[in-house]
């Protein structure tokens, strides 16, 4: 008996994803659980497991598609039947991207490349194809006696066209039955203004009394616009690597966040040299003991914890002419992958003891590098720590994660002479950087709660076990 497999739903907010990876090649034998193939949604990327034993028989959804949640992506046929011999999706060959309008120049295609294709060889002075939204997308349609509730389309595409200023009613969807998919939202917000917008209109959702709406925000588009003419940076040899779903969120992302909130920068200087002790003489026995590595970054957490208890202003969020204080400290660590970037959170980090804030941020973090996160595990963050020290770095100065307003970046920790009471003594430094909104945070809070994080590692009297 075939089992279907399908599309899952990551998280209350998530109605579609892209494949990215298929794992395994339609004729291969599967095992129940094996990872199958892998997603990227919004959100997170993730492995996702094989529903049932068998053969892979079919492959529905190429690498590199978009499709909505419950989609059948891909057939496995009970162990023994009879595979189809049907070619896989993911061999045909992509639709063409339409072309630019005359004397528009446009960015190298990048959406619906696969992530495992080979870097495309482009001869020299030769601009790669220009992508753009699909026609079908941008193309404004007789809305008389149509509301957007009439038009086919998920939340998250009505959430993007009421973000964006975009009438739904006005586009024709590419997606089945004339579905409006989030690629031809996408299409139409990357193209500018056009037939699509509408006037602005109230959100759904009611907000509390007293709260001023932020401002409109931006086009997406202005995320990801190429800087320079193009001409100017296709010249010579070269080739074009398509970004991932994963780089071109960051992109978004970090533009974002630069053009958002007007960022001011901290540095300070911490003597870690007990905590450097603490951790060779304990690190062997709190394995042995707890069954988890034992890192510097629970030490940061645990400081970055009192600063922000002492300083709630960093722990907050702007919601236009409102600040939202959060009572909650959700400690958002980054981490690095081979693939990109992602931020897992540590959830109520302020209730947590020194031991169980060391096993979440190992747990999380082994999860992002075998893409196990869910989507619920990357939200919610009130503020954000980063390790550029762990690959050398001697500090640096990182952006803001949104909608936080400040971000730590922890310095490489090295042993340097340091002058202590008219002495010289050997000690073990690291630079701390705060990068953090102007707008509602100040130097003096700023460099005020540095302090605190200072004082609480150089003075640390928590027992790690």
């Amino acid at each position: 008996m075939a089992v279907n497999v399908i599309m899952p739903q990551m998280g209350e907010s998530i109605f579609e994803g892209t494949v990215t990876k298929w794992l395994k090649k339609p004729g291969e034998k599967i095992e129940r659980d094996e990872p199958l193939f892998e997603i990227s949604t919004d959100k997170v990327d993730a492995e996702i497991p094989s529903p049932a034993s068998g053969i892979l028989q079919e492959i529905k959804v190429a690498e590199g598609q978009t499709v909505p949640i419950q989609t059948v992506v891909g057939v496995i046929a009970a162990e023994g039947a009879a595979v189809a011999a049907a070619p896989a999706a993911s061999a045909v060959p992509p639709a063409p991207a339409p072309k630019p309008a005359a004397g528009t120049p446009a960015p190298p295609a990048v959406s619906d490349a696969p992530q495992n294709e080979a870097p495309v060889q482009v001869p020299e002075k030769k601009l790669p194809p220009a992508s753009g939204a699909p026609q079908q997308a941008r193309t404004a349609a007789s809305s008389q006696g149509n509301g957007a509730e009439k038009v086919r389309s998920s939340p998250l595409v009505r959430r993007l066209a009421k973000e964006h200023n975009i009438d739904v009613a006005q586009l024709s969807g590419t997606g089945a039955g004339g579905r409006v998919s989030k690629k031809d939202i996408l299409g139409v917000i990357e193209s500018g203004p056009a037939q699509g917008t509408a006037a602005p209109r109230p959100a759904s959702a009611p907000r509390p009394a007293g709260v001023v709406p932020p401002p409109t925000a931006g086009t997406a588009a202005a995320s990801l616009e190429t800087a320079v003419p193009r001409e100017k940076m296709y010249f010579g040899h070269f080739e074009v690597q398509p970004m991932t779903v994963m780089r071109q969120r960051i992109a978004e992302h970090m533009v974002m966040s630069k053009r958002v909130s007007p960022h001011v920068y901290s540095v300070d200087e911490v003597d870690v040299t007990e905590i450097a002790k603490l951790r060779g003489k304990m690190k062997e026995k709190f394995e042995q003991t707890t069954g988890t590595k034992l890192s510097f970054m629970p030490f940061f957490v645990r400081a970055a914890i009192e600063g922000l208890r002492a300083f709630p202003t960093v722990n907050s969020s702007v919601d236009g002419t409102n600040i939202v204080l959060h009572k909650e400290c959700n400690i958002g660590i980054a981490v690095a992958l081979d693939w990109g970037l992602i931020v897992p959170v540590v959830k109520n980090a302020e209730e947590k003891n020194f031991l169980g804030i060391a096993r979440s941020i190992n747990d999380l973090a082994e999860r992002a590098r075998a893409k196990k996160l869910k989507p619920e595990e990357v939200q919610e963050s009130t503020f954000c720590i980063t390790n550029p020290g762990t690959f050398g770095g001697l500090f640096g100065l990182p952006i803001i994660s949104q909608p936080n307003v400040a971000i730590l970046g922890l310095g490489a920790i090295e042993k340097r002479p340091v002058v202590i009471d008219d002495a010289i003594a050997i000690r073990s430094m690291v630079y701390l950087t705060l990068s953090y909104d102007h707008r509602v945070v100040d130097g003096a809070i700023a460099h005020q709660f540095m302090g605190k994080i200072k004082h609480t590692l150089e003075n640390w009297t928590e027992s790690v076990l």
